[in-house]
């Protein structure tokens, strides 16, 4: 008799399936709700002028997205307590980007929560998550240097607290890394999510290579919620690719950001995330770029930031600089993958 259990890659391959064939199932009704209650897309004024058609297209897909991804990671029945932390600072993110989203519709503007109670809630979550995984699900302060046989101890300034009978140990150094770690994906998939399928299409590729990277480590409830993220993700992309029927919002741009970072934790694969989801931090880059240049010198480096937005500018279709940043994409993430493969061979 086949056993689903024996066979942990068709686990992987099924999470994927049941997400995406969830997803596209649900989404067509939740489109007509939101279009129903007329929660729409508020586009700024000063963004590229082709996109002012997009204006009310129906918005915070991201709240079925996640709700698909927790459902298709509970109905595989492989749980294990990182995957469980990272399941929930994915979800707490996307809570944080849901008040953001609900306060742009309410309030019908494209600014929700001020920059600074945005980063107050990703830094809370932030640390929460960094606490629990030292302290509950037993992941070490410890950093491997990729290529290298070295390794950074982050631990070696650390506090020791007994609140509620329960002993905290708090590498300082380590809850640093992890603080920016989230705050920075979780932002930065949040700027990459300008093009209707660019974020969705980049977040797919990402977690296709750490779902490998997990199964490889034998950590299969890791690598099923990374696939089922992934899965949901391409569901998604059949109505938020060009034109779109919906976009994801913050709930689904800081949701998935977060996971990012998430993932490079859980998995131990810290500084690969510079590798693997290279393509956020070009697009923040260009922003910080952008700013400062523009401080400095009073000239802007880029026709319009983030990067995207440039290439927009130069006459490059919405469609071609998404499929060209896939690319960009899926070569930074295969290389890091193909990397950690190397790293594991070698033990």
């Amino acid at each position: 008799m086949f056993r689903l259990a024996q066979y942990p890659s068709y686990q992987v391959f099924l999470a994927v399936v049941v997400a995406l064939i969830a997803t596209a199932l649900f989404f067509p009704f939740w489109i007509r709700l939101l279009r129903v209650r007329n929660i729409g897309q508020q586009v700024r004024a000063d963004g590229p002028q082709g996109h002012l058609v997009k204006q009310g297209t129906p918005t915070m897909g991201g709240v079925l997205i996640l709700l698909i991804v927790a459902a298709t990671y509970v109905l595989m029945g492989n749980y294990g307590r990182r995957s469980l932390l990272a399941l929930a600072v994915t979800l707490l993110c996307g809570v944080l980007g849901f008040v953001d989203d609900w306060s742009k519709v309410s309030h019908a503007r494209s600014l929700g929560l001020t920059p600074r109670a945005k980063l107050i809630g990703q830094g809370v979550i932030a640390i929460a998550f960094c606490l629990l995984a030292v302290n509950w699900a037993g992941i070490d302060a410890i950093v491997r240097l990729p290529l290298l046989e070295n390794s950074i101890d982050l631990g070696i300034w650390t506090s020791n607290f007994d609140i509620g009978g329960l002993a905290w140990t708090v590498p300082w150094l380590y809850v640093g890394l992890v603080f920016i770690m989230i705050i920075a994906e979780s932002n930065a998939v949040n700027l990459t999510d300008g093009l209707d399928g660019l974020a969705a299409g980049t977040v797919t590729i990402v977690m296709f290579a750490y779902a490998g990277i997990a199964f490889r480590q034998s950590r299969l409830e890791i690598a099923l919620l990374a696939a089922a993220i992934a899965g949901a993700c391409i569901g998604f992309l059949w109505y938020n690719s060009y034109p779109a029927d919906i976009f994801m919002g913050d709930t689904g741009s800081l949701g998935l950001g977060a996971a990012v970072a998430a993932f490079a934790v859980v998995t131990k694969t810290e500084l690969l995330l510079i590798l693997i989801g290279g393509i956020y931090l070009i697009e923040t880059l260009s922003v910080v770029f952008q700013v400062a240049g523009f401080k400095l010198t009073g000239k802007r480096l880029f026709r319009m930031a983030p990067i995207h937005h440039h290439f927009e500018m130069k006459g490059w279709s919405e469609t071609k600089v998404m499929v060209r940043f896939w690319i960009v994409t899926g070569i930074m993430a295969g290389a890091g993958f193909a990397l950690y493969f190397v790293e594991s061979v070698r033990g």
